[in-house]
């Protein structure tokens, strides 16, 4: 998977109600905001797989 379709899975990968659209959390410096707008990236550095049932797991 390539690109912001990765971001879909991402954990930093949030929706903001106050913009109307989702964004990534992380704090990215100049070039990595430009790569990430524009989709010109084949692998994220901070990308971390969402997984939500992840504390359940634990727990059981």
């Amino acid at each position: 998977m390539k690109g912001k379709g990765k971001c879909d899975y991402c954990l930093y990968y949030d929706y903001d109600e106050y913009f109307n659209y989702y964004v990534c959390e992380m704090n990215l410096d100049e070039d990595e905001m430009a790569r990430f707008i524009t989709g010109n990236y084949s692998e994220c550095p901070y990308f971390q797989f969402d997984d939500e049932y992840k504390i359940v797991r634990k727990q059981m």
